[in-house]
């Protein structure tokens, strides 16, 4: 309950002073969430899949930061391209604010020439943010007896707020390397409970710019291809936020292991993430953590994600289909 009051605080303070600016739920398995990441990612592989993912962020506050989504997409060759539909809920301070999201998107494929591919993304997103006034305020309590009062304060004069919202993205890959932007909130649209001043709370615009290449790695064990190399690199901005995320995996026939590092910019390191996964056929999980390094380590105890994934089976193509060589998770 006094978390839950800490963030109404912030949220009413901030919102009366007309600065507050939102950032979106963070991911740390980017590719076993690529709608996500990148509407562009719709329909990248040949038969349609669907995929599950879930992240605890914080778990030494409670339930502070937890965020589910699931998401569905598919080739459709009478349309050249692919259809994806993204769903998400994103609970922040214990049920204090919910936000509710459902995102359909499009991808249309363009074979640059015999070798390079470029898949370019749009996706149209329907926002619900909810917030349950249910606190206990100061003014609420008795010394002895507890919250026996009624409170002063006024609840805002709509505890739901609905918008629409727009992003794209590009993406282009070849056999060895992949490549990609995305601009998500192209529209910036206003999510404050207080008004309808779009200089009070708007949801900035988010810039990610994504690299990554597979390397093949020599084994007189494993087949060509069954042992890798996947080096990555991810930068994000949103406001005056910027984060940089660098990392591998180890691909050893059906077991993933990866190592990242999350750097804000300053050079302040935030989190070293370790990653286990097992594909198998057309399925994939894959269980990370995010070992907390800034000053909030002895606070927080990092975050925790759990990612699931399973592609259906579909008939071959009668053309060829170009998939993006990039990681499973």
């Amino acid at each position: 309950m006094i978390k839950r009051f800490i963030l109404l605080m912030i949220v009413t303070i901030l919102g009366a002073t007309q600065i507050t600016n939102a950032q979106d739920p963070e991911f740390t398995q980017f590719y076993a969430n690529k709608l996500y990441l990148n509407p562009a990612f719709a329909g990248s592989q040949r038969c349609p899949r669907i995929s599950v993912n879930y992240r605890n962020q914080w778990p030494a506050l409670g339930s502070t930061y937890v965020t589910y989504n699931a998401s569905y997409d598919q080739f459709v060759r009478p349309l050249e391209g692919g259809l994806g539909l993204l769903l998400m809920n994103d609970v922040q301070g214990d049920g204090a604010i919910s936000t509710s999201t459902i995102s359909g998107m499009y991808s249309y494929a363009l074979r640059a020439n015999r070798f390079f591919t470029v898949r370019m993304g749009f996706q149209a997103s329907y926002y619900q943010k909810k917030l349950n006034w249910d606190f206990v305020f100061p003014d609420m309590l008795h010394p002895l007896y507890g919250p026996i009062y009624q409170t002063n304060e006024v609840p805002p004069p709509d505890l739901s707020r609905s918008f629409f919202d727009f992003s794209a993205g590009i993406v282009g890959f070849n056999r060895d390397y992949f490549f990609g932007l995305a601009v998500h909130h192209l529209t910036e649209p206003l999510e404050s409970f207080y008004g309808k001043d779009k200089s009070e709370s708007v949801l900035p615009r988010k810039y990610t710019v994504h690299f990554g290449t597979k390397i093949p790695l020599p084994s007189r064990r494993f087949k060509r291809g069954e042992l890798s190399l996947s080096p990555q690199f991810i930068f994000q901005q949103q406001q005056d936020f910027q984060q940089v995320n660098y990392g591998l995996y180890l691909n050893r026939n059906t077991i993933v292991a990866g190592m990242w590092v999350r750097q804000n910019f300053g050079f302040h390191y935030d989190s070293f993430i370790m990653l286990v996964g097992f594909v198998q056929d057309k399925i994939q999980f894959a269980y990370s953590y995010d070992l907390t390094i800034s000053k909030l380590k002895n606070q927080t105890l990092g975050a925790h994600e759990v990612s699931y994934q399973m592609e259906f089976y579909c008939q071959p193509q009668r053309t060829k289909f170009r998939t993006i060589s990039c990681p499973s998770f």
